[in-house]
């Protein structure tokens, strides 16, 4: 009898009646005999809603520290709702099962309230009541800090802690259902080509999640890398008597034919700045990324280039579009300190990645890529790279039009 932890995000559990076809899913496991906890997040659009009232309530004063307590005990309940519902509901069909809230397990967290990280997890409560028979419905997306005080995870969260719970239960796999069947080889919205993928590596995976594949939180995947946690994509809109295979996430050596190129992924949710006129010194760098830092600015792509101006430089580099206007006001506040001239913005830019393992081993996967780009006449503006992936930032009118073509030129778009 395996342990299994199964997770279902927020459309998996937009309304009563999908958390009914939920109990469905969940009982095929109980029934095959497994020891079953379930995490589950938000109803759709409930966590917008509560960080809304937030909002509207506006900080307390002074005590602005408090305020993010208190956020996190209002949003935190969206899960709550829902792990009640589907307890009752597997009550109902019969079933023991009841709800459980991050303090409860207890999941322990440190005290960045809102994006707060897992500091440890006690098992044995979980893990014994499984065992008895129990369904543990499990609040995800929550835990509590060392104040007794419930701390959330941020965003994407209830996924990092179906995984956390995994690797503390030594469960045999973490099965992740969503509103798509498996992870795919590129967005299938921008290409009909695009095709599930059967198995994909921890490093893959993560190298997706990090340039804007929105199946699995970065996060969640990093921790099933660390503690070597099988991971399964599925859809919960598949009948719960005739499930898809989905995607398997696993170690790299527990796939037996490793592709060279795996998936192309665009993310259209980039900006650019290119500070213009650095003075060609030790140390102007430095203060330009520090003062990002100090904003919480997150900095991806950095391209530095020699200017026009002997003895100058210019300094380019990509953020998350939300965060350009911080980026902006916080160098704008420095410039004189700095000595740089200009600040040059763009919204209207896309990062396209290609990542595969079998980069690792095979050459020519960069050339394919740029060649590929300039023979649809696609002007490439930055370009980073790891061991298994390269990415490169072109003006977003032509993002689309990349993704295809280079999904085609990696031969992606053909079944195996």
């Amino acid at each position: 009898m395996a342990r299994i932890v199964m997770k279902f995000g927020g459309t998996s559990v937009a309304n009563l009646d999908r958390i009914r076809a939920v109990s469905a899913i969940v009982r095929r496991e109980v029934d095959a005999g497994h020891s079953v906890a379930v995490v589950v997040s938000a109803m759709a659009g409930e966590t917008n809603r509560l960080v809304g009232l937030c909002d509207e309530a506006g900080p307390p004063a002074p005590a602005l520290d408090a305020r993010y307590v208190e956020h996190d005990a209002i949003v935190a309940t969206g899960e709550q709702i829902t792990s009640g519902l589907l307890a009752l509901v597997m009550q109902n069909l019969g079933y023991r099962a009841r709800s459980w809230q991050g303090w409860q397990i207890p999941l322990k967290t440190n005290l960045a309230h809102g994006h707060a990280r897992i500091s440890s997890i006690e098992d044995e409560s979980l893990g014994s009541a499984i065992d008895g028979g129990e369904v543990a419905i499990v609040a995800g997306f929550q835990g509590v800090g060392p104040g007794g005080r419930v701390a959330t995870l941020g965003r994407g969260g209830s996924d990092t802690s179906a995984v956390a719970l995994a690797a503390a239960i030594n469960a045999e796999r973490c099965d992740i259902y969503t509103d798509v069947d498996g992870v795919y080889t590129t967005d299938p919205r921008i290409t009909k080509q695009a095709r599930r993928i059967a198995k994909i590596s921890y490093e893959e995976m993560l190298e997706m999640a990090s340039v804007g594949a929105k199946v699995l939180q970065t996060r969640s995947v990093e921790l099933a890398m660390a503690y070597r946690v099988p991971l399964r994509v599925l859809s919960s809109f598949d009948s719960p008597d005739a499930p898809g295979p989905g995607t398997l996430i696993c170690d790299e050596d527990d796939i037996v034919e490793k592709n060279i190129v795996t998936a192309v992924t665009p993310d259209l949710n980039e900006a650019s700045v290119t500070v213009l006129a650095v003075p060609d010194e030790p140390g102007r760098a430095a203060a330009i990324f520090t003062k990002l830092a100090e904003a919480g600015v997150n900095i991806d792509m950095i391209v530095q280039s020699a200017s026009r101006e002997a003895g100058f430089a210019n300094t380019s580099f990509t953020t998350k579009e939300n965060d350009l206007d911080r980026a902006v006001e916080a160098l704008n506040a420095v410039k004189e300190k700095i000595g740089f001239k200009s600040l040059q913005s763009d919204r209207n830019v896309a990062k396209i990645s290609v990542i595969g393992v079998g980069m690792k081993s095979h050459a020519g996967v960069a050339s394919t890529m740029f060649q590929t780009l300039a023979d649809k006449g696609i002007n490439i503006q930055n370009i980073s790279t790891s061991e298994i992936k390269i990415s490169v930032l072109i003006n977003s009118d032509a993002a689309e039009y990349a993704v295809r073509a280079l999904h085609e030129a990696y031969g992606l778009d053909k079944a195996k």
